[in-house]
């Protein structure tokens, strides 16, 4: 069956100094799926957010969201398109002079007219969602890494965005933590109602929260299906890099 798609994205091809970082890249985004974007570290899928939410421009190509082309919109209209958008930064990118309501309350304090009361309760909500009811007094520095990844998580919903961008969520954790993210990242899809899209190089993580799979190598999608198109498909490229093989297609450079 067709997905509906939130975001379209056709022939997408960019270069820096030269090297061709997304060569007429193709791929749909369901409405309310969580999407994994899988491929070698430094492959260029950080590169794909970042045009998805219109912080760089393609060379040439499309990128459809709702059914409108934002490589034709002007700042104005993008700053107005990211506010549909939530996202969680490897590093969780929390400020450090900030305690952890305010790291949370940041966007809504900075885009809404909402009362110091409306933020505290929407603050409080979205930690417990994520697991940390009653930290909001606590500072990044007291934070273990898995914590920091589920303070930048509520501060990434907490708008009630319809789609999010998590960028190698997983790494750095340890496997336990690892899981409670992937946990998240799934639970807070069927939740809010949101759709998900997952850059990652880890297989584990990617089966556990994908819907679907696209698998990206030198800057294009080579091969997408569910997880288990995945673990079932004779393409020899995929099967390298989710065998972790060094042999293969696949340059090991």
């Amino acid at each position: 069956m067709k997905r509906k798609s939130i975001i379209k994205i056709r022939d997408l091809t960019k270069q820096f100094g030269g090297q061709t970082v997304l060569n007429g890249l193709d791929l749909d985004i369901g409405y309310g799926e969580t999407l994994v974007v899988m491929g070698r570290s430094g492959c260029g899928k950080s590169v794909l957010l970042k045009h998805i939410t219109g912080l760089l421009r393609p060379d040439s190509g499309q990128i459809f969201f709702e059914d409108e082309d934002i490589t034709r919109f002007n700042m104005n209209k993008l700053f107005q398109m990211r506010m549909h958008f939530g996202m969680l930064f490897q590093s969780a990118a929390l400020f450090d002079s900030m305690n952890v309501g305010e790291n949370v309350g940041l966007p809504l304090r900075k885009h809404t007219g909402l009362s110091e009361e409306e933020v505290r309760e929407i603050v409080a909500e979205k930690l417990r969602l994520v697991g940390l009811k009653g930290m909001q007094d606590m500072f990044p520095s007291e934070l273990s890494g898995g914590m920091k990844k589920r303070v930048g998580l509520a501060r990434a919903v907490v708008m009630d965005p319809q789609v999010v961008l998590y960028d190698e969520p997983t790494t750095g954790l340890d496997p336990i933590m690892a899981d409670v993210i992937n946990s998240l990242i799934r639970d807070l899809q069927r939740e809010l109602d949101i759709t998900s899209v997952v850059v990652t190089h880890d297989i584990g993580s990617a089966y556990k929260v994908a819907d679907h799979i696209a698998v990206f190598y030198e800057g294009a999608i080579i091969h997408e299906g569910t997880p288990d198109d995945i673990r079932s498909t004779d393409n020899e490229f995929v099967r390298q890099f989710v065998e972790g093989r060094a042999e293969g297609p696949m340059s090991a450079l």
